[in-house]
């Protein structure tokens, strides 16, 4: 009779379901449409998987991972040494995952005049010290600067590359997403903002930056000088399940997805 009551026993623990491998992912507007798109096809490839995606900005995704509110930080750019530092205090080693490439796009409403733009001209309108579109060679029309707000690692890239650190004029416009800047811009006459390439539509005008397009080709050959990286920052110990998805991600099929999704795929 014990032995019959073992045996149900055993049958019954085989009936229950598989845990769900729970993974949170955190961070990066721009990382955000991959990350989502390819957690939905990892799910339904995986059905006992259980993914979780949070926007909020690269900044906040780092710090999430340092803190252990997350397994994944999508970042659009590199980690900073004070995170670094801030996660060896806590015992914690993040390692950096490059998932695809990217370009950050100068855009204006459909009706600018305005074809190409530089870094210079970039400085004096963000800045400030360019406040009206006649200055430019284009209409009178002021000049509405929209800006990514401080969490975002699109705004730091924008910062250091195209302002070279300095502050972005007091009535800029921020926006917490690519998705918000490119929605004010596309209905705001006079607006100028940024996005990563993959947010581009025809609602938009993109500008040449520096003589260069934000073509796929520019940006992978690094002709076109905005162009980045876009990161999945893992712990060195993660999971096993956290490193399958990245890896998910960075083989073939999460490379259709990136370029699905209008980024630039690593080949």
């Amino acid at each position: 009779m014990k032995k019959t009551i073992q045996i149900i026993s055993v049958i019954g623990l085989l009936s229950l379901p598989l845990s769900a491998q729970k993974i949170t992912l955190e961070g990066s507007t721009t990382v955000l449409p991959i990350a989502q798109k390819a957690a939905e096809v990892y799910m339904k490839k995986y059905p006992s998987s259980n993914i979780t995606v949070k926007g909020g900005g690269s900044g906040i995704g780092i710090s999430s991972l340092i803190e252990g509110l997350c397994d994944i930080a999508n970042a659009s750019r590199a980690v900073k040494e004070k995170e670094l530092n801030n996660a060896a205090k806590k015992n914690r080693e993040l390692k950096a995952h490059i998932i695809a490439m990217d370009g950050i796009v100068i855009i204006v409403h459909p009706s600018n005049q305005i074809n190409d733009i530089n870094k210079e001209t970039l400085q004096k309108i963000f800045t400030g010290k360019t406040k009206n579109w006649k200055e430019l060679g284009g209409a009178d029309k002021k000049i509405i600067a929209v800006s990514r707000d401080s969490s975002s690692g699109t705004f730091e890239f924008f910062t250091e590359y195209v302002l070279d650190k300095k502050r972005t004029r007091a009535d800029a416009i921020m926006q917490a997403s690519n998705q918000g800047v490119l929605n004010f811009v596309a209905n705001t006459e006079g607006a100028i903002g940024y996005i990563g390439h993959g947010y581009v539509n025809d609602k938009v005008k993109a500008l040449k930056y520096e003589g260069i397009e934000s073509t796929k080709d520019n940006i992978l050959k690094n002709k076109y000088k905005l162009a980045r990286p876009l990161y999945m920052y893992s712990l060195k110990n993660a999971n096993p399940d956290v490193l399958k998805f990245i890896d998910f991600i960075k083989g073939q099929e999460g490379q259709a997805i990136v370029e699905e999704t209008g980024f630039i795929p690593l080949k």
